[in-house]
């Protein structure tokens, strides 16, 4: 009976010890931002979209993991307005041309690399899955007690979303549109 109470009491420690080590914190959507930028050799657009769900994992203070889900179809553009040209770069965006939003509704992100540059700042490297296709997409990630932010290049090109791109339309000229989008990320816990 002795032996059964310390090992009981041994498990609990240890259970107790991993989960004050590890804090799963998850992102409050309806107060975390996610802004786009698309540029084209005659200017750029702008939008935003949402995320459905997500968290980051930490361990004591650092960051060990996350994972997110965005909504693709909540992409919005915010730098044209209704009736000028607002829906029908929406519906583009939505359309297979470029994201294809009725076949692949999310798109996720998850953390598999995270390497400490200073206190609260860490260079990620995350799988980015975006119309059923997965390639790594490396960034930095600030974080405080109740945010984090990142600012996240992806190569649209590496998701076969080729519209317009000048690396593989050579032709194009003053109709391309840059291959890189930026994603602008604020995360409210």
């Amino acid at each position: 009976m002795k032996n059964l109470k310390s090992i009981v009491l041994a498990a609990v420690i240890a259970l107790t010890t991993v989960t004050v080590n590890a804090q799963t914190k998850a992102v409050d959507v309806s107060k975390s931002t996610i802004n786009w930028v698309g540029k084209k050799v005659t200017g750029a657009h702008e939008g935003t979209i949402n995320l459905k769900s997500g968290n980051l994992v930490f361990k004591g203070k650092k960051v060990a993991g996350g994972s997110f889900v965005v909504d693709m179809t909540s992409m919005t553009v915010t730098d044209l307005k209704a009736g000028q040209g607002k829906e029908k770069l929406e519906g583009h965006l939505k359309a297979d041309d470029f994201f294809g939003t009725d076949k692949f509704a999310t798109s996720t992100l998850v953390f598999k690399k995270i390497a400490s540059k200073s206190a609260n700042l860490y260079t990620v490297t995350a799988d980015l899955t975006i119309k059923g296709i997965t390639k790594p997409v490396t960034f930095d990630l600030a974080t405080t007690p109740n945010t984090a932010t990142a600012n996240v290049v992806v190569d649209r090109t590496k998701y076969k979303i080729e519209y317009n791109s000048a690396s593989i339309f050579s032709t194009i000229g003053d109709k391309a549109i840059n291959d890189d989008f930026t994603l602008a990320v604020n995360l409210k816990f």
